[in-house]
């Protein structure tokens, strides 16, 4: 069977590539190696709790919203409120002038570093501005231009001058976030509060926006699984074909075809590849390519992907409560970022990764004790995603991929799940959500090697590539984004959350219609779309 367009890979990225090309009117196969579609954006019941799988909310970011009104697609979403706290003390991020308020809870926690503190608040303050300019509009590829004329006008073309002068402030911005603010204090329990729940290196401009960002975040009623729920209708009302179970073993670029796990193959003008990137350039065939500078330079690219890491993936702990979400709505909102101590977490020490069990659990005692935690409460943004009175969690936090293989290899691995889980219901029972423990309905946990086997992505990694990667292998400038999507291989695109560093579900969503505008413009326009 031949395609004009064929999307390998069902995430996020990928389902929005193939809806703008089926938009289009090409012929266009996306295939899919899990049951569903959706990647890191789903939703699943357990007895009669919602759950979101992977992320718990999604930014805006002048990406999202503008990209569904392209479409023409309908998603009913609410706010998504985000509180943070440290120990006993809780603030709500509803607007930027919370920052007061965080500012207030970094004094009381650390009184003996006000002045570095009123230094950092006053960079952060810089920060937001910049974000306000980055991300302040929707963004124009989203744009029909004969339509939105007005907008451009009043909007766009200003928007233009204020980024000329604000983008070299942000790419000065890219250093570690620790680094950066370790101009202004040297307290590195201060240090780690204000960074530990993002990942290692994240550049400072990305992490000190964040209480920007945090009131720009959305919940899609119905949970997050809704997104690609409504993108798979989009793509086959219009005629798209989506094959699910389909793992693709090889591909021949020479050729134009794709060969899956049960041997089929088919047929492509252009691919786009919105799966695992390593996975590409592991089972592309390289002896039948004829141009040889073609092959040299695939391969160098692959060699060059080889070492390189993912960053951190998650441990999730999911638990069914009998209680109430009122009890939950009066300590936090419905998105929390909690800190059980004040202490930091680099007290906890390095990874154990050679030690034995007992080593090993000694050390996650002091990791769930200083960790932050990321927790989602889903029937407190839609009465139906819980059953009545009981309330459904969704606790995260960051976790090592290479620690959770060294712990399946030892042969411990169910026992190391039930471990994590205990310690992380006694921490938050003994501080911010006493009585817990006692009214679990049921619980039950995914780690790295779980979100590795159902999204593909080596590693685990929720976010692409490590920032410690030197170099990073994917392009992280703004106005070099439009590259961003190309590849060394004829007739191939890639996007999703390994073509741009940091990545997120903007930019997973934003690379997919780079390359769906790219395959567009190789291809030729179609004078009529083929619709429902």
């Amino acid at each position: 069977m031949k395609y004009e367009a064929i999307v390998i890979g069902g995430g996020i990225s990928g389902l929005t590539a193939a809806a703008f090309l089926t938009k289009a009117g090409y012929k266009v196969l996306l295939c899919e190696k899990e049951k569903v579609c959706g990647g890191l954006v789903n939703s699943f019941e357990r007895d009669g709790f919602i759950y979101d799988g992977g992320i718990r909310a999604m930014e805006n970011s002048g990406v999202l919203f503008p990209m569904l009104k392209s479409l023409g697609i309908n998603l009913e979403f609410v706010e998504n409120h985000i509180s943070v706290g440290v120990e006993n003390k809780v603030i709500r991020v509803n607007s930027e002038e919370n920052i007061v308020e965080y500012q207030s809870l970094l004094n009381d926690l650390y009184p003996e570093n006000i002045q570095d503190i009123n230094s950092i608040i006053r960079e952060i303050r810089k920060i937001m501005h910049y974000m306000d300019v980055q991300y302040g509009i929707d963004n124009p590829l989203f744009l029909d231009f004969k339509k939105d004329q007005a907008y451009v006008a009043k909007v766009i073309l200003p928007w233009v001058v204020k980024y000329a002068f604000t983008a070299p402030k942000i790419a000065a911005l890219n250093e570690p976030v620790v680094e950066f603010l370790k101009r202004f204090t040297q307290n590195q329990a201060l240090l780690d509060i204000i960074s530990q729940h993002f990942f290692h290196d994240t550049p400072a401009f990305f992490a000190l926006s964040y209480l920007k960002l945090y009131i720009d975040y959305h919940y899609p009623l119905g949970g997050t699984g809704k997104l690609p729920q409504h993108l798979v209708s989009f793509i086959e009302s219009h005629h798209g074909e989506i094959k699910t179970n389909t793992e693709i073993r090889s591909v021949d670029s020479e050729h134009r075809s794709i060969t899956d796990a049960q041997g089929n193959v088919y047929e492509y003008e252009r691919l786009i590849w919105a799966a695992d990137l390593k996975t590409l350039y592991r089972i592309i065939k390289l002896d039948n390519i004829a141009d040889h500078q073609v092959s040299q330079a695939i391969n160098a690219r692959g060699q060059e992907l080889s070492d390189k890491t993912g960053n951190d993936s998650v441990y999730t702990l999911f638990l069914g409560l009998d209680l109430p979400k009122e009890y939950f709505s009066a300590i936090a909102t419905e998105h929390f970022f909690y800190t059980p101590s004040r202490v930091g977490q680099t007290q906890v020490g390095d990874i154990p990764l050679t030690a034995d069990r007992e080593d090993v659990e000694k050390w996650l005692d002091k990791f769930f004790a200083l960790t932050t935690y990321e927790i989602s409460c889903p029937v407190m943004r839609d009465a139906t995603l819980a059953p009545a009175n009981k309330t459904g969690l969704i606790i995260s936090v960051l976790f090592d991929y290479n620690l959770t293989r060294s712990i399946e290899q030892a042969g411990w691995y169910e026992a190391f799940k039930s471990y994590c889980q205990s310690r992380m219901i006694e921490t938050l029972n003994a501080s911010i959500y006493p009585g817990i423990s006692d009214a679990i309905v049921h619980q039950f946990s995914s780690t790295p090697l779980t979100l590795e086997k159902y999204s593909g992505n080596f590693e685990g990694a929720i976010t692409g590539w490590a920032l410690n990667n030197k170099p990073i292998p994917a392009e992280s400038r703004i106005p070099k984004i439009m590259n961003a999507v190309k590849t060394p291989i004829p007739g191939i695109f890639q996007a999703g959350q390994w073509t741009y560093s940091p990545a997120g579900l903007p930019i997973s969503l934003l690379t997919g219609k780079i390359a769906a505008d790219q395959v567009i413009k190789q291809l030729g326009k179609r004078k009529t779309n083929r619709t429902a």
